[in-house]
């Protein structure tokens, strides 16, 4: 389980140290593609393979479904961690999603991600006016 938020800097090559807290249970696979709200997401295979399922899973027929099978499978990279427990990010997702040196690494239960800080601290902020009202709707549903 991923869990916790740490502030990492990409090397000039665009690597990311994996936070050791990170570490444990992981695979030398990683896949990177496209989050939500504008980050990167990162899945150990075994999430990867949950992903998909869930993916194959909508209906290819319907508009929506297919567009978000369509942007997330397009966007998949396979990543190597290194024996420094550094990822490359894909130059052209961090180009992409205005990934710079500075990141913020956020832990998602099954996943984790990669967030440019000022994306972040955007995201973050305007999330936090909403935490309780949110916690409160998705008990009552």
């Amino acid at each position: 389980m991923f869990f916790g938020s740490y502030d990492h800097q990409l090397d000039n090559k665009n690597r990311l140290v994996i936070p050791s807290k990170f570490l444990s249970g992981l695979s030398e696979k990683l896949y990177i593609l496209k989050g939500f709200d504008g980050c990167l997401a990162i899945y150990p295979e075994e999430s990867f393979k949950a992903l998909v399922s869930k993916l194959e899973a909508k209906d290819f027929n319907l508009s929506k479904e297919r567009e978000n099978i369509r942007l997330a499978l397009s966007s998949v990279f396979c990543l190597e961690i290194d024996k420094v427990n550094r990822v490359v990010i894909p130059t052209t997702l961090a180009k992409k999603y205005h990934i710079s040196q500075s990141v913020k690494v956020v832990g998602v239960i099954d996943h984790f991600e990669v967030w440019s800080i000022d994306k972040w601290e955007d995201y973050s902020s305007k999330a936090e006016e909403h935490y309780e009202d949110n916690a409160e709707k998705s008990h009552h549903e």
